[in-house]
């Protein structure tokens, strides 16, 4: 019962993280200051640790998983799985894959920013890829921890399932 309540508290802070930074941390940054590339470039680096830290709790969220492996319904079990692992593959995906190409775009960029620039369609592009990474991975977050609460903790499943 231990590592279940562990691996909610760890699903929970990473889907939540993901939720505060996409829908309040990033868009009040943009709205609060008014140069626009100095709020991409604290956003990226948000984006930065976000990223570690999906990386982090995937990694604790699948050794947990490997620990509850003999216990509960091995669909089941295999489904979280498929979750975690598909959450980190859009990290992954989009800080190793698509960031590099971004930040290669800012610095061509120079001091104007991506909008000012020949470079503001392959920024909004690639943006637009890394925005809908980021929403499927929040989803899929939802999933993730609707799952872990409805196998894992919840009594009455629990009670009809036995010991």
């Amino acid at each position: 019962m231990f590592v279940l309540r562990v691996r909610l508290l760890i699903a929970t802070l990473w889907v939540g993280s993901l939720w505060a930074v996409g829908y309040l941390v990033v868009p009040t940054l943009f709205a609060t200051l008014s140069d626009r590339v100095l709020a991409g470039s604290i956003a990226g680096n948000i984006f930065r640790a976000e990223a570690w830290l999906s990386i982090f709790c995937a990694a604790v969220l699948m050794m947990l998983q490997k620990l509850q492996a003999t216990s509960g319904n091995s669909a089941q079990r295999r489904f979280l799985l498929l979750l975690i692992c598909a959450m980190l593959a859009c990290t992954l995906i989009s800080h190793f894959g698509l960031q590099p190409f971004m930040a290669a775009l800012r610095e061509q960029a120079g001091p104007s920013g991506v909008m000012a620039s020949d470079t503001k369609m392959q920024f909004g592009i690639l943006h637009g890829l890394y925005s809908a990474l980021y929403l499927i991975q929040r989803l899929l977050g939802v999933m993730l921890i609707l799952k872990v609460r409805v196998d894992g903790l919840d009594p009455v499943r629990r009670f009809r399932r036995g010991p």
